[in-house]
């Protein structure tokens, strides 16, 4: 669908960059430890459990964004099959999510400079120094400028970071694999040596989905695209599938790299400040550290970039709802929402502050990242009864088990982050009702909107209740104990899952779009 004033000026190789520069950014370089950390050489599980999830979540997405390629598409699918008060929880879980990835990979861009800039960042703190704050904070005003300047500059600087920021990684996996003779790593321990409940706590916690989670960029940027209806699938699946491939083998070679003697206190303690910097030169391989080093640089920068322009599309499709400011909708001379960008962009500076570094924001990233987008799945069954005439490009013909398959994978991410994640991401998604109970009449919402929405309220307290009752792994109680919770939530999320495709109905919006539509699809 055209949207007044955007330039459509994006290809196929420009989408899929945009989500592998999304899913490959400071996750690379840090995540395998710290998912090593929690689960050992079972990590490499992990992450393939974790890619497989959000390629079930993808492959819905296929379908919804082929058929309504808007920007801001993933906050306007569920305006179109809930109504306002869905839409707008998962608008507010999805704005929790992207405002606070450009902070998160701009502090670990001058976390990773501190190796060979010291004065940046603190060890003994895990805070970044007053200067460090600044650099960051000047840093996510380069990746709003960037993207202020119109979705050409996005996609020409994108596009050539992606290209290295791919290359590097992959290259990393491979030169380790060959040149790393630490294999005897893998049983030395234990292959999964913590448990293998920390295979599931690892996936919510350690950076897996927080890598992941870029895949939704090529959807939100569908409404600048050349040919949305073939181009944004194609780059939605090719990205996770790069991204599996990248991340699954950067996680073996890592577990092969480490020397044996780092292992003596077991692999919860194997900890380095830049740690493929670190392995590169424990092999001798000084001119691999230091490209490492520029790309340490380069990944993260990437994804904040890509988040700049996804973020300001997210508030953007917000206001068109009618649950933001107007003037949050306006576009510049270059067609872009430069008034949401830069309220995003003070917002992401303001984060900067309280934040105790990436390690500490990852986890609520992946929950309100997650939360935001298990309504795909939901949103994609109830247009199967609502809108079944509706032109769909991309037909999922599995969608009756792969829809609620990705909903309960969805539940079970969040629960397994852990109650001490869960608690501040889920109350922060809640505060997101309060904000709406503003907006409520003065934007002429409805109380069916409020009432079909039912299951979602529902949802979120069943999750908090579980998750503290839940395993003690996951920092619950311990009164529902690993495997069984497992089996609580997909139960619950089975149940929610259904009840959410009752709820759905033929908002006012929807019909707007097919009269739309028609009338579009009459002119051509």
């Amino acid at each position: 669908m055209k949207i007044p004033g955007m330039k459509k000026e994006l290809t196929l190789v420009d989408l899929t960059f945009a989500s592998v520069g999304g899913i490959i950014g400071s996750g690379w370089i840090l995540a395998s430890q710290t998912a090593t950390q929690i689960a050992g050489p079972a990590a490499i599980i992990s992450w393939i459990i974790g890619g497989i999830a959000i390629l079930l979540l993808g492959l819905v997405y296929t379908e919804l964004g082929a058929m309504i390629p808007e920007a801001g598409a993933a906050v306007r699918y569920p305006q179109y099959s809930h109504g306002s008060f869905v839409s707008f929880i998962m608008a507010w879980a999805g704005w929790l999510t992207w405002v606070t990835v450009a902070p998160a990979e701009a502090e670990a861009v001058i976390q990773l400079a501190n190796a060979y800039i010291p004065g940046l960042y603190n060890s003994s703190t895990s805070l970044l120094t007053p200067v460090g704050l600044l650099l960051s904070a000047l840093l996510i005003l380069v990746f709003f400028l960037i993207n202020y300047y119109g979705v050409k500059w996005f996609a020409r600087a994108n596009t050539a970071l992606t290209w290295f920021k791919f290359i590097v990684p992959l290259g990393t996996a491979l030169i380790f694999l060959f040149g790393a003779h630490h294999f005897s790593n893998y049983t030395s321990q234990g292959f999964a040596s913590n448990g293998f409940s920390n295979v599931f706590l690892a996936i919510g916690t350690s950076g897996i989905v927080f890598s992941f989670l870029g895949f939704r960029q090529a959807i939100e940027l569908a409404g600048e695209a050349k040919n949305a209806s073939r181009d944004v699938p194609r780059a939605v699946v090719l990205s996770i599938l790069i991204g599996i491939v990248v991340y699954a083998g950067l996680q073996a070679a890592f577990v092969a790299g480490v020397p044996t003697a780092d292992l003596a206190k077991g692999w919860g303690n194997v900890s380095f400040d830049n740690p493929w910097v670190r392995l590169a030169i424990t092999m001798n391989l000084g001119w691999l550290a230091m490209l490492l080093k520029i790309d340490g640089w380069l990944s993260p920068s990437g994804t904040g970039l890509v988040y700049t322009a996804s973020t300001g599309r997210g508030l953007f499709a917000m206001a068109e709802n009618r649950y933001m400011w107007a003037w949050l909708a306006k576009l510049n001379k270059s067609g872009v929402p430069a008034n949401a960008m830069l309220v995003n962009m003070i917002v992401g500076i303001i984060t900067l502050f309280p934040s105790q570094g990436w390690s500490h924001i990852i986890g609520f990233i992946s929950v309100t990242g997650v939360f935001s987008y298990l309504i795909g799945p939901i949103s994609a069954a109830t247009f199967r009864k609502t809108a079944p005439d509706l032109p769909r490009p991309v037909y999922l013909k599995s969608m009756p088990i792969v829809a609620p398959i990705a909903f309960i994978m969805s539940g079970l991410i969040v629960y397994w982050s852990g109650w001490n994640t869960d608690k501040y991401a889920l109350f922060a998604i809640i505060i997101g009702l309060l904000i709406y109970a503003g907006f409520f009449k003065v934007s002429g919402f409805t109380t069916k909107d409020l009432v079909q929405g039912t299951w979602l309220v529902v949802y979120i307290a069943a999750l908090l209740i579980i998750s503290y009752f839940g395993d003690k792994n996951f920092g619950g109680t311990g009164a529902l104990s690993f495997p069984m919770d497992i089996v609580v939530i997909a139960i619950v999320s089975l149940v929610c899952y259904y009840w959410g495709v009752a709820s759905g109905f033929e908002t006012k919006d929807l019909k707007e779009l097919k009269v739309k539509l028609q009338d579009e699809s009459t002119v051509a």
